[in-house]
């Protein structure tokens, strides 16, 4: 019976994890390489050295902001659902959800330095990314991972090609 239990659990679980470790791998790359390139802009850099001379707790809330400022967009995505606009609901989640992760990203970045000078805070960060990197380990040593790994660099080589031969011609 736990055999069975086991692997529906796997079964249910297993293609999420893997779809959380691919997007989060994928998204907050490009997504950092994006904001990094915003921060160079004069009034952005002068708020994120604002930022970094908040002390701990002000900056804890800057870190927290963005959970507010997507909720505008959340609210358009219900609206727009309402009205049977499911297509423009979906992109207004999908959007919230990229702006948000791209902004939370930059902030932690910035405000880290500050965030972990908080003993409780060091600590909840601590337990939060060995669960993460267990969680990380656990679905890239499964086979199904590995073989899209595989496929995907396979992609990526033939695409590289193709662009090297067009390029060369």
């Amino acid at each position: 019976m736990k055999r069975h239990l086991k692997y529906a659990l796997e079964l249910l679980f297993v293609p999420i994890a893997a779809a959380i470790v691919f997007i989060e791998e994928t998204l907050l790359r490009y997504l950092g390489l994006a904001m990094a390139a915003i921060a160079k802009w004069p009034p952005v850099a002068a708020i994120e050295a604002w930022l970094r001379r908040l002390p701990p707790w002000g900056a804890l809330l800057a870190f927290a902001a963005p959970s507010l400022l997507v909720i505008p967009i959340k609210l358009s995505a219900v609206w727009f659902a309402l009205h049977h606009r499911y297509g423009l609901s979906l992109l207004s989640i999908v959007i919230g959800k990229m702006l948000a992760t791209a902004l939370v990203a930059r902030l932690y970045m910035v405000l880290r330095p500050t965030l972990v000078r908080m003993a409780w805070y060091l600590k909840a960060e601590t337990r939060l990314f060995d669960w993460r990197d267990r969680l990380y380990a656990f679905v890239r040593a499964l086979p199904a991972w590995q073989r899209a790994k595989a496929q995907v660099q396979s992609v990526r080589r033939w695409l590289r090609e193709m662009v090297f031969r067009a390029s060369s011609r």
